[in-house]
């Protein structure tokens, strides 16, 4: 198949988007398929570009690592894509990306399906807080509800992602599909070395957070978490890995709760080469969002042996299963360091969870599974867009 990738992201923007979208494509480039993706110009560039066609795009002053895409621009490549003669088009965002490519897969004639990355619901208050929470609340509902009607098909990162957009009024045929662990989320990195790279005495307990510093990660629970966590290990570290719009916010609780010796931010690192080794380095890997669409960041601490300790909301439901490499603790700091605490303080117990967690992560959720399931929807949806075209011309006769 000859497939077409539209995002309002891609790396260098590193978010867990750009990871899904290069994962399904390396493994569906590897199947032996054709993948192309229109992505914005970040004025930076990445180690493979020569499959993606870079847009011109303006910054957005409410979140400066983004950028959006000039649909003009973007159309003007249509006349290229028409030569390629792609099979289909999936949209990996709601932005100018779904209407860019609701019409090129109009103009193309070839059917159109979107993935439902993003938990907008509660996601959107935090970046229009000029407007009232239940009325940001009430737009992504109403918004995610037409344009997933307006596609052809729709994938699901999660059972409980695919059960919401149901209670929105979502009608068009869906799949869940969540984004799988490449190879290299496997391969065993050197724990010790990074420890020794950031400061970080080689036994002394540590908890990891990986992803997006932004809001909707609750990374403020995880804080006051650590406050209490601190009460019964005193020398225990919280390392955040990321970056984004709530750091400032964080530095400040972070001073508030006295944790200036207990907290260590450490910015973005490359997935090539450090990042397998920081969840290594971590005794017990921690995530706390309720807006996940899946939690693909949980998948890959597994596939390093680290036990996790989270809660169980939304996407990460999905992934979660107590005693599989997981301890699932309720939204509340003092029981959720208790269980922390339980695996700092007793070493069989951590190494057994984290072997549990690497068999699960081997057994379930390896990338080349998830993208044959991927293609194998894309095969349906042409089906039924084939079979629907043909009752169209049948009723014209």
């Amino acid at each position: 198949m000859k497939i077409l990738f539209i995002s309002d992201v891609y790396f260098p923007r590193v978010n867990g988007v750009s990871t899904s979208i290069r994962t399904f494509a390396a493994q569906m480039q590897a199947l032996g398929h054709e993948v192309h993706l229109i992505a914005p110009d970040y004025g930076v560039a990445t180690t493979d570009e020569a499959w993606i066609r870079r847009i011109p795009a303006r910054t957005l002053y409410f979140d400066p690592e983004d950028r959006l895409m000039r649909y003009r621009a973007a159309l003007k490549l249509l006349p290229e894509l028409r030569d390629e003669n792609y099979d289909i088009v999936h949209i990996h965002t709601p932005f100018v990306a779904h209407y860019l490519g609701i019409k090129l897969a109009r103009l193309l004639d070839i059917p159109c399906l979107e993935t439902y990355h993003t938990f907008f619901e509660d996601y959107m208050h935090h970046y229009l807080p000029w407007i009232p929470k239940g009325m940001a609340r009430r737009m992504a509902i109403n918004i995610s509800r037409r344009q997933c009607n307006d596609v052809n098909a729709v994938v699901a990162p999660s059972q409980p992602m695919l059960s919401a957009l149901r209670g929105y009024g979502v009608k068009t045929s869906a799949e869940v599909i969540p984004t799988g662990l490449q190879e290299k989320s496997f391969e065993m990195a050197d724990g010790e070395a990074f420890r020794d790279r950031y400061g970080i005495a080689r036994q002394r307990p540590v908890a990891l957070y990986v992803g997006r510093v932004a809001h909707e990660k609750n990374i403020d629970f995880l804080l006051r978490m650590a406050h209490e966590l601190r009460r019964q290990q005193p020398d225990m570290l919280l390392v955040v890995a990321g970056e984004g719009p709530a750091q400032k916010h964080l530095a400040e609780l972070s001073r508030q709760l006295g944790l200036s010796e207990n907290i260590k931010f450490i910015g973005y690192l490359d997935r090539n080469t450090e990042l397998n080794a920081c969840y290594k380095a971590a005794d017990v890997f921690v995530f706390a969002s309720r807006t996940e669409t899946q939690g693909l960041v949980l998948l890959e601490a597994m596939a390093q042996g680290v036990p996790v300790v989270a809660l169980a909301e939304m996407g990460t439901k999905s992934i979660l299963i107590e005693g599989e490499g997981a301890m699932i603790a309720p939204e509340d700091e003092r029981i959720f360091a208790s269980k922390v605490f339980s695996l700092f303080a007793n070493p069989g117990k951590r190494a057994k969870l984290g072997q549990a967690a690497q068999q699960y992560a081997v057994k379930r959720w390896t990338a080349r599974l998830q993208a044959e399931r991927m293609l194998q929807f894309y095969q349906r949806v042409q089906n039924r867009s084939a079979f629907h075209a043909l009752n169209i011309d049948y009723l014209k006769i």
